[in-house]
């Protein structure tokens, strides 16, 4: 999975890489909005190559020429592709450009640096200059140091470079990625680095150990399952629900704040043989980072609420992927939905012991409390099990609060996929 250059400067920011001030336009008129100062490029984001050729870069100094200029990027396909956002970054006046590369090579099975010290869009005398050098042991600044080495730079240069490779080195590991790569790293007159192209490509065979990457995913590049959102389904303006296209007979509902969560969940709950009822989706979703808003906790309210309702579900899976604040604010509406029901089925049990203790009739009922309308209706729903898979969320005072409810918490995809799977059969 090849991800767009703002996606791989995402990647770049978490370990230190520099970069430029960036903002992403899906929109030309929010180029009106421009919290950077002019000159600015503006560049297509597509995963097609060649778009600096093709016409996919534009160098602007003012407002009135970066809307005209998005226009016609918009307007343009590259190698079939059109792109439905554009990245504007801050200018940068480079005396060199390198070539950087880290690349999982299969036949060595080793990774591999590589580096030029003719970066650009020029592809000939980049690889004319390239150098290579394969990471036969565990990763040191010996292998960084040797790549500058051989790319004929000197002084200070090698230690700086060093750096970004050791950088960029990390990120390849922490992330199981097959390529990362810097196009060009642009050298200033005074000697500083900055990174003004990126690609990354991801393993898609790891990605259930990853779920930050997931939000990456094109939802159209999966192959199963083709999943849309259904119109005729959508129950309420404020959830979106998905037609499955599935056969009749599931007993698992999920509900989630991403379709690519939502789709990797079905598809590893098909291949344990788990069988898909409903999906719902929640809240908004901004690239990695998910923001908390005023109405995601009346969404989850009321998606488990239509879930739970629906009689051939027997599990829901909750799994949800944001920042810290986002998935708190999600477990705490979790918390807050299942309070009531936890209340009801304590005072069920307090009940029970007066009445085996033989206390009258009459006492027990002036004692009792009566249960509400509302905890009525909850009385009323048919049994189910939740597990909730979240990252980034203090768990365990909430494993500890719901104890005796049938909810299962965890941050790890596989172990709430597994336990739905025990659920389901057990059920």
């Amino acid at each position: 999975m090849d991800l767009l250059e703002y996606q791989a400067k995402q990647l770049f920011s978490k370990v230190g890489i520099p970069l430029l001030p960036s903002q992403t336009i899906e929109d030309p008129r929010e180029l009106k909005q421009l919290q950077i100062p002019y000159p600015v490029v503006l560049k297509s984001q597509v995963r097609a190559g060649g778009r600096g050729k093709a016409g996919g870069i534009h160098f602007v100094e003012n407002t009135i020429d970066a809307i005209a200029a998005a226009r016609s990027i918009f307007n343009l396909p590259i190698m079939g592709q059109y792109p439905q956002v554009l990245l504007a970054e801050a200018r940068y006046n480079s005396q060199e450009e390198f070539f950087l590369a880290i690349v999982l090579d299969y036949q060595l099975q080793r990774p591999v640096l590589l580096g030029s010290a003719k970066g650009g869009i020029e592809i000939e005398p980049l690889l004319e200059n390239l150098q290579k050098v394969v990471v036969k042991e565990e990763f040191s600044l010996f292998y960084a140091r040797r790549l500058a080495i051989k790319m004929g730079l000197a002084g200070e240069l090698i230690d700086s470079v060093s750096a970004i490779v050791e950088k960029m080195y990390r990120l390849f590991v922490e992330q199981d990625l097959d390529i990362v790569e810097i196009n060009p790293l642009g050298v200033s007159s005074e000697g500083e680095l900055m990174a003004l192209d990126g690609k990354i490509t991801v393993n898609e065979s790891v990605l259930v150990r990853h779920p930050d990457l997931l939000l990456f995913q094109e939802p159209q590049n999966i192959s199963q399952p083709q999943a849309k959102v259904s119109q005729s389904s959508i129950l309420t303006p404020e959830l979106r629900w998905l037609d499955w296209n599935e056969e009749e007979g599931g007993n698992i509902g999920i509900i989630s704040n991403s379709l690519n969560l939502a789709l990797v969940t079905w598809d590893l709950i098909s291949q344990n043989k788990g069988k898909i009822d409903s999906c719902v989706l929640v809240g908004q979703e901004t690239a990695l980072d998910l923001q908390p808003n005023s109405h995601i906790t009346r969404q989850i309210h009321l998606a488990l609420q239509q879930l739970m309702e629906l009689r051939e579900l027997k599990i829901v899976v909750a799994n949800f992927l944001g920042n810290p604040e986002f998935t708190q604010i999600v477990a705490q509406a979790i918390v807050d939905y299942l309070k009531p029901q936890q209340e009801l089925k304590n005072q069920a049990e307090e009940r029970s012991r007066r009445v085996t203790g033989s206390v009258s009739r009459s006492r027990q009922k002036r004692r009792s409390q009566q249960p509400s309308s509302k905890q009525k209706a909850i009385a009323t729903q048919r049994p189910f099990s939740l597990v909730v898979r979240l990252v980034g969320a203090e768990i365990e005072p909430i494993k500890e609060h719901l104890a005796q409810m049938p909810v299962y918490f965890t941050d790890d995809l596989e172990e709430a996929v597994n336990k739905t799977i025990s659920l389901t059969k057990s059920s």
